[in-house]
């Protein structure tokens, strides 16, 4: 009776390890707007693994010391999270991607019909407005008369714009 108690949680201990067992396998990674054929990935609950080598192909970025580096740029891969960016086996050194760009704020899309991902600008990349008032400006209305955006101080406007392009 004991024994196949045994034998039934050695098989359920085995059930979870495999099935918690990331899938590898070939991603396209979309980064700068530049796509990368990558093989092999690790995809574990919508994160994704690369490893090392494949980091500085895909996305010009490189583990050094200081963290995760590109030229003179570093971002420092927090000490007591080391775990979450980086592991080791299969034969390889792995960087998960999603968790570094969660880290320096920067908008992933995944396509897993695809297996495609798409990185966005850096929060260091983007513009930010230096205010939240708009600049200036003066049009001519339908009948050739300026409006200037100062005119309408105080008052809710609603801008219309088009573009053919």
């Amino acid at each position: 009776m004991v024994s196949r108690f045994l034998v039934a949680v050695l098989m359920f201990v085995l059930m979870a390890a495999v099935l918690t067992v990331a899938k590898e396998s070939r991603a396209t990674i979309v980064y700068d707007d530049v796509a990368t054929g990558i093989s092999p990935v690790r995809d574990e609950a919508g994160q994704l693994w690369i490893t090392t080598a494949d980091l500085k192909r895909a996305t010009r970025f490189e583990l050094k010391p200081q963290g995760a580096c590109r030229d003179v740029l570093c971002f420092p891969i927090p000490k007591g999270r080391a775990a979450e960016f980086q592991s080791r086996g299969g034969g390889h050194e792995w960087f998960n991607l999603t968790a570094f760009a969660g880290l320096v704020r920067q908008p992933v899309v995944h396509d897993a019909a695809l297996d495609t991902w798409y990185f966005g600008l850096r929060a260091d990349e983007r513009e930010t407005l230096s205010s939240l008032q708009a600049p200036d400006f003066t049009l001519p209305d339908m009948q050739g008369k300026l409006h200037s955006l100062s005119d309408f101080r105080g008052k809710k406007v609603l801008l219309i714009t088009w573009a053919s392009w």
